[in-house]
Parts: C-alpha cells; sequence; structure tokens
C-alpha cells in the first residue's frame, strides 16, 4: 500500500482536495503574469534624437506639418520616411525645409549626444525612463535573461528548501520574497537595482510555482493528478489574459509592477490555513503531526470516522511501500545510473530546453510585429485555450511521445518558415507564430505528465 490508498481512505478526491486545488490555481495565475510582465513595462515607444537647443524638445513630435516639418531641419528621415531614432544632423539644415527630395543631399550626421524625445501618448517604460535604445537596446533583452537566470536558481535553491523545510514553510518564503522584491523593483532608482530585484523575483516565483505545485499534487490520488496538472496549465494561460487586461488599464509600469507583486499577499493569507503536506511529514519522520493533517482533513471530507482509525503505525504501514524506493545516494546522480535513465534523461532535458527556448523567444517580443501590443498578446495567448484542448485529445488517443514529437515540428517548422518571410508579409508571419506559440505551450502541458511517468517517484 502506498500514500495514494491512504488519501483513498480519507476521501480520495473530496472537498479538501478540490478547495486546495482551487487556491493553488492561483499563484499558477500570477507566475504568467511575471513572466510576460516585460512585454508591457519594457514596451518600446516612438523616439528620435532630442535636437541641440532644441526648445520644443520636451514632447514627441508628430510627422506631418508645422513641428513636424521643423523637426526634418534636425533629425534626417529612414526609409519609411520616419524620424531616425539614433541619428541627427550635426547641424540644422535649414534648406530641408524648401527641398521636395532630399535622397541626394549628403549630410553630416551624429548619434544622440543630448538624449531622445519619447511619444508620449504611450505608455511609461522602463525602456523611456532609462533610455534602453539604440546603441543599449540589448539591456532590454538582458533584462529578461536575467529575470530567466533567477528562475534557474530558485528552481534549485527551493527546491532542497522545500526538501528539507517543507512544502509550507518554502511556498511562504517564496511568497514573501516575491511581495517585497516584486513591490521593490517598483520603486527601482537605476536600471542596475531593477535587475537585481528582477532577479530575486524571478527565484521566488520559480519557488513559488515549485512548491505550490508539489504541495497540490502530494494531496491528490495519483488517478487524479493528470487532471489537476491540466487545470493547472489552462490557469496559466488564463493569467496572460489577465495581464493583457491589466496592463490595458494600469499604463505607468511602476505601478502595473506594483500591483501585480502586492496580489501575492492574498496568497500569503490563505497559507496559513493550508496544512503542511502529510506525504512530506511521513518522509521525515512526523508521524504525529502528519496523522493530525490526515484527521483534520477526513473531517473536511465527511470521513471523520475514519480519520480517527488513523495511528501513527497505521500510517507507517501505509507508507512502506513508499518510504521502501527512497534511497539515500543523490537525486542528481539516479538520473544517470543506468545507459537507459541516461538516454531518457538527456531527451527529456534537450525537449524542455528546446520548448522553453522556442517559446520565450516567440512571446517575450510580440512589439515586433507592429500591430497594437494589446491585442496582439491577446491573440497570442487566446490562441492556446483550442492547442491545449487538441493536445488533451491527442495525448488520450496518441500518447505523449508522439502528441510532444508533433508539437514540437510544428514549432519549428512554423519559425524556419518566418525566418524567411519579408517584411511586407508581417501579417501572415504572425499568424503563424500564433500556432508556434500554441503548440509550444501545448507541448509544455504534454512534457509535464510525460516527465511524471518516465521517472519514478523517488528521482522525480
Amino acid at each position: 500500500m502506498g500514500f495514494s490508498e491512504l488519501l483513498h481512505t480519507i476521501g480520495g478526491m473530496g472537498k479538501f482536495q478540490i478547495l486546495q486545488t482551487a487556491l493553488m490555481m492561483f499563484p499558477a495565475l500570477l507566475i504568467s503574469c511575471h513572466s510576460f510582465l516585460q512585454n508591457f513595462t519594457a514596451i518600446t515607444p516612438e523616439h528620435h534624437c532630442r535636437p541641440a537647443n532644441w526648445t520644443n524638445g520636451s514632447h514627441w513630435v508628430p510627422g506631418g506639418v508645422g513641428d513636424g516639418d521643423l523637426l526634418r531641419v534636425f533629425i534626417p528621415l529612414d526609409e519609411d520616411q520616419k524620424p531616425e531614432r539614433c541619428l541627427r544632423f550635426s547641424e540644422p539644415h535649414w534648406q530641408i525645409l524648401s527641398l521636395n527630395d532630399t535622397s541626394s543631399l549628403s549630410l553630416d550626421t551624429e548619434v544622440c549626444l543630448d538624449g531622445w524625445v519619447y511619444d508620449q501618448g504611450v505608455a511609461s517604460s522602463i525602456v523611456s525612463e532609462w533610455d534602453l535604445v539604440c546603441k543599449h537596446r540589448s539591456l532590454k533583452s538582458i533584462a529578461q535573461s536575467i529575470y530567466m537566470m533567477g528562475q534557474l536558481v530558485g528552481a534549485t535553491v527551493f527546491g532542497i528548501f522545500s526538501d528539507r523545510c517543507g512544502r509550507k514553510t518554502a511556498l511562504q518564503s517564496g511568497v514573501l520574497l516575491m511581495i517585497v522584491m516584486g513591490t521593490s523593483t517598483a520603486f527601482s532608482p537605476s536600471f542596475l537595482a531593477y535587475c537585481v530585484l528582477r532577479f530575486l523575483s524571478g527565484m521566488a516565483m520559480t519557488g513559488i510555482i515549485i512548491t505550490s505545485l508539489c504541495l497540490t499534487m502530494e494531496w491528490t490520488p495519483t488517478q487524479r493528478r493528470t487532471l489537476v496538472n491540466i487545470y493547472t496549465m489552462y490557469m496559466i494561460t488564463l493569467g496572460q489574459v489577465v495581464l493583457t487586461g491589466l496592463a490595458y488599464l494600469i499604463r505607468p509600469w511602476r505601478w502595473l509592477q506594483g500591483t501585480l507583486s502586492v496580489a501575492y499577499v492574498i496568497i500569503l493569507l490563505y497559507s496559513w490555513g493550508l496544512p503542511e503536506s502529510a506525504c512530506w511529514l511521513i518522509t521525515h519522520n512526523k508521524l504525529d503531526k502528519a496523522v493530525k493533517n490526515l484527521q483534520a482533513v477526513a473531517r473536511l471530507n465527511g470521513r471523520k470516522e475514519q480519520g480517527r482509525k488513523l495511528t501513527p503505525e497505521v500510517v507507517r504501514l501505509h507508507m512502506q511501500e513508499d518510504t521502501a524506493a527512497i534511497k539515500e545516494t543523490p537525486f542528481l546522480l539516479d538520473l544517470f545510473r543506468t545507459p537507459g535513465f541516461c538516454r531518457t534523461t538527456c531527451c527529456i532535458t534537450l525537449g524542455w530546453f528546446s520548448t522553453g527556448f522556442s517559446f520565450y523567444g516567440l512571446g517575450l517580443d510580440v512589439q515586433k510585429f507592429g500591430f497594437n501590443i494589446y491585442w496582439t498578446q491577446l491573440l497570442f495567448t487566446v490562441m492556446d485555450f483550442p492547442m491545449k484542448l487538441l493536445t488533451g485529445l491527442s495525448m488520450g488517443y496518441l500518447g505523449r511521445r508522439i502528441t510532444a514529437i508533433s508539437l514540437q515540428l510544428v514549432a519549428g517548422c512554423v519559425i524556419l518558415v518566418t525566418t524567411f518571410l519579408p517584411r511586407d508579409l508581417n501579417t501572415f508571419k504572425m499568424i503563424l507564430c500564433l500556432f508556434g506559440k500554441g503548440s509550444l505551450a501545448s507541448c509544455f502541458t504534454c512534457l509535464y505528465l510525460y516527465t511524471m511517468e518516465l521517472f519514478p517517484t523517488e528521482v522525480r
């Protein structure tokens, strides 16, 4: 007998499990909000060099008449007949105003020595606040990469922490860290401070999602874990819809950052009422506390009598099979202990890497398509729902492996095709990327289940 049979004794997927699963969906909803947050907090508005001694330089000057014509004296035009973003004339050229065609002119230019002027009609962002344009435009991508690096470190730190100190403690620690660091990010005085705080926020984010999923799964019977996982993936997609709505309503980036960080207070408040994982308590020899938690769950599920029968000896008997499988050797080495395990580990790791690399590559720069960023983000998100539904049906009929391979092939072909499309086919390129991103989002669902089923409990 194992822990899953013990859960069935006290009600299986009863009222407690349903309530806890519903509560743990909230962290899943917020994870995508922070992962895709920089799509809106790092919008690059239209901009041009600030001309020397420009008296009206505090405002964006649109093309057309009046100040727009005057701007041509100071700023050269690009191939689209828009002001150059990173160059200005070395000195004003008033003769341009009397010429219809300036293409034959060879005038001296220089870089933006006095900063930039931004379109004030676009939401404020870290780009306009810290001038992350022209030669500094790569810093925008670096900031997102630093956040992702924080997630990588957080997975290791909180994975070890949750194993040693408990799932509930690790969850509350991650939530508290996110509240403090995420809110502090909204008050960042410099780009360097912003990057450091985003790194710590990334650590907290991974800790929250890992421990909340772990806590949920360890209270869920084995037969229902697939269904709970699918609900979780849908909530992650729904979180992107919520993010788009909030970003549309809250345009200043500091307010948007702060709002999404303060929302974690809700998780911190209700987490105090959640019981620690009985599975973790049992494997760490805390049988008395485990029995109390199991009895409390049994009462909530309407199995009070079955809960009374539970004793440390009964619980230990149920867990003999599970605890016998746990080894004292390092789990990381167990992933490579046999040729079969090594091959499986390498293949799954490569699948996760390629899917994550491509997914975030497509989903973290929707502004490049040139359309309204809010509608574009919404379309990219809504596409995930039918794709995940089809993936669920495919996994049931064709299996995990064929489904995962097919989804990655579709995404790979889309990325290859869009690479060679000309600029004037931007709409067609975006439609293809919608299918590619939807395929990759669905592949995450498949890979998560596939990973759980391929690896035994002690190394999972």
